[in-house]
């Protein structure tokens, strides 16, 4: 398929779907916890304050389903399982620092807007 026939204004586009998971905060945060290498879900959880175990295994598991998370399970004994980030999932990460690094730099007048609309 051609990329101008993936139009996520259009309801049946399966990129819309895709649009849905990148712009999912615990998406956006467990991508940013992958960059630094594999890492096990314990690792993850720890590190990503506040997400649940449950919302974290159904994270993980579309990551890997849309090809963005590799998941590596080591016949050990207790078993071992790491996550990691595929070359596509690699390759969102500069678009993720950009929006994170926006919401950084913006996020005072966001928050003088938001403060602004409250007393209204």
């Amino acid at each position: 398929m051609a990329l101008l026939e993936f139009d996520p204004y259009d309801r049946g586009c399966p990129s819309r779907q895709l649009l849905d998971r990148i712009g999912d905060r615990w998406t956006v945060l467990v991508i940013g916890m992958l960059e630094d290498g594999p890492q096990r879900f314990s690792q993850i959880s720890r590190r990503v304050d506040g997400i649940s175990q449950k919302m974290l295994t159904q994270t993980l598991r579309s990551l890997e389903a849309d090809g963005l998370v590799l998941r590596t399970a080591y016949p050990e004994i207790p078993p071992r399982v790491e996550y990691e980030l595929t070359p596509v999932g690699r390759s969102l990460l500069l678009p993720l620092h950009g929006l994170v690094e926006w919401a950084r730099e913006h996020m005072d007048e966001v928050q003088t807007a938001r403060a602004g609309a409250a007393r209204a």
